[in-house]
């Protein structure tokens, strides 16, 4: 870290005012900002400094939905190997199934590293994504307007994700958070300016203009052909008989978007939010 530190010292001159690269200056305060100081200090008449900017609090909500992540990976890998062990021929259309093989990982539910390490190659590869598309728009807009990198940009990254179902095509994921950040929050001028969630605003955008790949029976096993309703989904069929019970919706082994089925993973996170005063 400290030669990060001596590194970031000596590039500052070509980003300052007068620099080679002075017009790219929000991606360097970006960096150096989240990785050691809190911003520049206020000047004028005395002022109450907090250690806790918009940084730190946006960080703060970023590690409150750590347990939803964690959940996303366990779950979304339970529901792919509980399909998978149900079905007489495998199908191995999905990479994430065919790599699972590959590397020896059995496909067994009852196995947690084996749900765990399935989850997770459901789940990471849409936050790439997420995290890659969205944070360039946020880069582009900073550079244009001369402002801050704005911090929100990591939370709506990962909270995305979280209400996707696990066999989401990548194409969509990057249009959805590109359409969430621009239109949800930049045509209104940045973070604290948008009406709107952006992450939300990503979701809603999908699942008007692509409903068969975000709604329906089809979408929430990582498992391909598979077909299943979701809890809320047989609660409003009376036809469909119910088979999940009140505690794996409670603890969120049940078919849905990837982050966002555990109660107890949300109410870990509002813990956090509330007891940090965020």
């Amino acid at each position: 870290m400290k030669f990060l530190r001596k590194f970031l010292d000596k590039q500052a001159k070509y980003f300052e005012k007068g620099g080679k690269l002075e017009k790219l200056f929000p991606v360097y305060e970006m960096a150096d900002t989240i990785l050691y100081t809190t911003g520049k200090p206020t000047s004028g008449a005395a002022h109450v400094r907090d250690a806790l900017d918009i940084k730190r609090t946006m960080i703060t909500v970023y590690y409150a939905l750590i347990p939803c992540v964690l959940m996303a990976f366990y779950n979304s890998g339970l529901q792919a190997n509980l399909a998978a062990s149900q079905v007489a021929q495998l199908s191995t259309e999905l990479w994430q199934t065919r790599l699972m093989l590959a590397l020896g990982v059995p496909l067994d539910p009852g196995n947690f590293l084996a749900n765990f390490v399935h989850g997770i190659f459901f789940f990471l590869p849409v936050y790439i994504i997420s995290l890659a598309v969205g944070g360039i728009w946020e880069v582009i807009f900073a550079v244009v307007r001369k402002e801050e990198v704005a911090e929100g940009f990591l939370v709506t990254s990962l909270l995305f994700p979280l209400i996707l179902p696990p066999t989401i095509p990548y194409w969509q994921v990057a249009l959805g958070i590109s359409f969430g950040v621009v239109i949800g929050k930049e045509v209104f001028g940045g973070v604290g300016m948008n009406i709107f969630n952006p992450a939300l605003m990503a979701r809603a955008f999908l699942y008007f203009a692509y409903p068969a790949q975000i709604s329906g029976d089809k979408v929430w096993i990582g498992l391909d052909g598979i077909s299943q309703a979701t809890a809320l989904g047989q609660f409003a069929d009376p036809l469909i008989e119910n088979t999940y019970t009140i505690s794996e919706a409670f603890w969120g082994f049940i078919p849905g978007s990837m982050g966002e089925t555990s109660v107890v993973a949300c109410l870990i996170g509002a813990v956090i939010l509330i007891a940090t005063g965020i």
